[in-house]
This record gives structure tokens, C-alpha cells and sequence, in this order.
């Protein structure tokens, strides 16, 4: 399943923090349907991830009914992208 959506990048400081952007509504009920055959537990579902040139594998984590994307250090330094910033996300899902 490929997704695309454009979303805000938003921090959450933590204990570890992390910068993350929320997959809409459409598209986290898109992904429910098939996550139970994909995860690997906790509700982690495995992605492949495109903002700009960089494409990594990640996991989507779940949170209030939905998915976020975790957005890492080096993805944000290499496209010089910040909090507040609006990026389009590409997600192969179960990659």
C-alpha cells in the first residue's frame, strides 16, 4: 500500500525526543485495515518512508486512534526541515 499526504513536522520532548508528522485521518483508517497482518506488536507498523530525496524504513507509531511518523535527525538536516515545517510524505507501508 503507497500513500502519499502532506503534513506539519511537531516535537515531542520526552524523555527521548522526537520530531514526528501526524498521517490524516484517510489515511491512518487506510492503514488500520491492514496493520494487524503487518505489525510486528505494540501497534508498530513497518514503512518505508520518502520527504524530498530521502527515503528510510521506519515504523509507524500509534497514537489517539491514528499513526505518526517519526521524522529522524538526519532526514531533517538533509532537507533543512524544522517544527512547524510542511513536508510531503510518501509511505510504502509494510516495506
Amino acid at each position: 500500500m503507497e500513500l502519499t499526504f502532506a503534513g506539519e513536522i511537531w516535537f515531542w520532548r520526552g524523555p527521548a525526543p522526537w520530531h514526528f508528522v501526524t498521517v490524516p485521518d484517510d489515511e491512518s483508517d487506510a492503514i488500520e485495515t491492514v496493520a494487524s497482518l503487518i505489525t510486528y506488536g505494540w501497534g508498530m507498523v513497518p514503512v518505508t518512508v520518502r520527504i524530498g530525496g530521502s527515503d528510510w524504513t521506519t515504523s509507524l507509531w500509534p497514537k489517539d486512534g491514528g499513526y505518526i511518523v517519526p521524522i529522524k535527525a538526519w532526514v531533517r538536516a538533509a532537507e533543512q526541515l524544522d517544527v512547524g515545517d510542511a513536508v510531503e510524505v510518501r509511505l510504502t507501508v509494510g516495506a
